[in-house]
């Protein structure tokens, strides 16, 4: 199979018919043998309703429907686990994300060569209340993790199938797939401008909260793909160095206080000293820090997936 596409779903039943056929007039253009899987992620509308019928009267159409909302990044690991098509794209099912641009997408993942090709969203329609956060957010994760792209969170992009295969989306990381990918091995990643639309139906489900989850779980897969696999070289690391810093207070306290009484000037006593209490945070900070990397070797080692790699072939 050609292509998969990979469509979440949250409370967009008016949209889902006209989306629908327009990708299938799109992609039969095209002359792909394709299919699309709508997440129904635990819409409270008629959106499973819908996608049922689609489904019924075509069968390149299938469903998945969540019990509850789980989130976008639930809907897309679930939609990746059952992608059969060599090449996968995930797009928005509001109709923001137009479908004319697949073949284009489709295209630089098979000819060009591109393990992931992702969105930009260059002309928005959002209200500026989601696009001045939207860019500070992209320029944070494009400074952070060295990738060049503008737009981390657009939902349409295309990857190769072995790309969504070896990659873990859960919580909010949908956003940083970008980075998730890179850290699996697939560093061709490109970027094309995309046509961005004007919401026909329904309303945003962003907001605020989005925005500070976001950030959050920026921290968090910049920590573990980086020390995931070694947390002694963070926690431990950072640990040693408070413990110097509070060994190097009190060595200088204490030196000053023999200084000073050999040449029999006036002094306080070092526990009467902020500097003390300072340099005493920092060295139980620091133990505390060192053992939390000690721990994490422990955990880290009695893991199943600790020596588990990807290869790509063998001779």
């Amino acid at each position: 199979m050609n292509l998969s596409l990979v469509i979440p779903t949250y409370n967009e039943e008016e949209s889902l018919r006209p989306l629908a056929a327009w990708i299938k007039r799109v992609v039969e253009t095209a002359g792909m043998s394709w299919e699309a899987i709508f997440i129904d992620d635990g819409s409270y509308d008629g959106s499973w309703n819908v996608i049922e019928e689609l489904a019924k009267a075509d069968g390149h159409i299938k469903g998945i429907k969540f019990s509850r909302n789980y989130g976008k990044s639930a809907a897309l690991y679930a939609g990746f686990d059952a992608a059969e098509g060599d090449v996968v794209i995930t797009m928005d099912a509001d109709m923001q994300d137009s479908p004319d641009e697949i073949p284009a997408l489709y295209d630089m993942i098979v000819r060009d060569g591109y393990d992931l090709v992702s969105g930009w969203k260059r002309k928005r329609y959002d209200p500026i209340g989601k696009t001045a956060p939207s860019k500070f957010f992209n320029l944070t994760a494009r400074t952070i993790s060295g990738i060049e792209l503008h737009d981390f969170n657009c939902g349409l992009k295309a990857y190769r199938k072995n790309v969504v295969k070896n990659i873990e989306v859960y919580g909010e990381m949908h956003r940083y797939i970008p980075i998730l990918a890179k850290q699996a091995g697939f560093r061709k990643i490109g970027e094309k401008v995309v046509e961005h639309r004007a919401r026909k139906y329904g309303v945003s489900k962003y907001g605020w909260e989005r925005m500070i989850k976001g950030y959050l779980d920026l921290l968090t897969v910049m920590f573990i793909t980086r020390f995931g696999r070694s947390p002694m070289y963070f926690f431990g690391a950072l640990g040693t160095l408070m413990f110097l810093v509070g060994g190097g207070i009190t060595v200088y306290l204490i030196a000053v206080k023999l200084y000073l009484q050999s040449i029999g000037e006036p002094l306080r006593q070092v526990v009467d000293q902020p500097m003390f209490y300072l340099a005493l945070t920092s060295l139980i900070i620091g133990v505390q820090l060192f053992l939390a990397g000690f721990l994490g070797e422990l955990l880290n080692r009695r893991a199943p997936e600790r020596n588990k790699y990807k290869i790509d072939g063998r001779i």
